[in-house]
């Protein structure tokens, strides 16, 4: 189910919260929406699904004992990576933070290995020893899954030196909490990046809440777009909750950095439905905030009433469709709980000293 347009080329505490701190997703005319095709939504319709159908099926497991450790779910986010990756070319990188499996799944990574990683087993893509916070695909171009926050920001602008050095054209692709923007390592990869006008994209998904704590709150320039103006980098506020927002906006950024004009910054103002881990009640924003943001934003929805009205798909077909990603979930998790466990031997592995 891989995006068809990609092939194409083409994280406190918070009772008081402020109350701007969940404001709706920027409607600017820098996020002013293009008009999808039939085919473009029903592949975004079938990506986000299936990283909402994953992730639902993934904390069902946890809750069951089935998944150990940390695990945090992107239910509410998903049109910001699928939007991305339609925008990007074979050989682009994708790196991100832990909140991670929906940007394996956009990557076109095996949902049975993504599964099989987050139970600790053999046929894990990291296989069995890095959970879900840590795994990687060389053949996809997606570098991880970092445990520490901001640390990928780094990583990420390392991939775009080595594309500069090489010279082959591709671009990296970094995704950061608004948490993570004010670490201060992220402000020394900007300065490089600037300097040396890597091709890098940063991606700050900004779903209004670092951990328990209201943007507000916590970071004294709430426009994440503008956190790159002293080193000349430009940005832009995206409705990360309209995956055609995201599209288009990702085209900017990426024919930007991949024509030698150096880095970008897209503040995707997006929400996560869930709290910041499994382990997070998420006591710091009442119910009916989640509720208005699922019943007016939600990026799935969006989609799906696009194809039943103005493509005129039935109702049947979208169940359909919604059986099929199902299927494909199930058999993921069937695969995630059948496989054996690695041998103790490979502790010994994959070591650099």
């Amino acid at each position: 189910m891989a995006v068809a347009a990609r092939k194409a080329g083409r994280a406190g505490s918070g009772a008081a919260n402020k109350p701007n701190s969940n404001k709706a997703p920027a409607k600017n005319a820098a996020s002013n929406s293009p008009q999808f095709d039939k085919d473009q939504d029903l592949s975004a319709y079938n990506e986000m699904l299936l990283i909402r159908r994953f992730e639902e099926k993934s904390g069902q497991m946890y809750g069951m004992g089935l998944i150990g450790g940390f695990c945090h779910l992107y239910i509410g986010q998903e049109a910001v990576v699928v939007g991305m990756q339609m925008a990007t070319i074979e050989g682009d990188q994708v790196i991100t933070g832990y909140r991670d499996h929906g940007h394996m799944l956009a990557c076109g990574m095996d949902p049975k290995g993504v599964m099989a990683e987050l139970t600790g087993r053999r046929g894990g893509l990291s296989k069995g020893k890095g959970g879900s916070m840590h795994m990687f695909s060389k053949e996809k171009h997606f570098y991880g899954g970092h445990g520490i926050v901001g640390a990928q920001v780094s990583l990420g602008t390392g991939l775009a030196f080595a594309n500069h050095y090489r010279e082959n054209g591709n671009v990296s692709l970094t995704y950061f909490g608004d948490g993570a923007a004010n670490q201060g390592q992220v402000y020394e990869s900007f300065n490089m990046a600037a300097l040396w006008k890597l091709p890098a994209v940063y991606v700050i998904e900004n779903n209004r809440y670092a951990m328990g704590t209201s943007v507000s709150r916590a970071s004294a320039q709430t426009d994440f777009s503008k956190r790159g103006l002293s080193f000349g980098i430009p940005g832009e506020q995206v409705d990360g909750m309209d995956v055609r927002a995201v599209y288009a906006a990702g085209q900017r950024a990426i024919e930007h950095a991949r024509t030698g004009k150096g880095p970008y910054i897209l503040e995707m103002q997006t929400y996560r439905y869930r709290g910041h881990s499994m382990s997070d009640p998420a006591k710091y924003r009442t119910k009916d905030e989640v509720a208005r943001m699922r019943e007016e934003f939600d990026p799935i929805e969006q989609v799906r009433r696009r194809l039943l009205e103005s493509w005129k798909l039935s109702e049947d077909e979208l169940k359909a469709i919604d059986s099929r990603v199902r299927e494909i979930v199930n058999e993921a998790a069937e695969f995630a709980t059948h496989d054996p466990e690695p041998d103790p031997s490979e502790l010994y592995t994959d070591i650099l000293l």
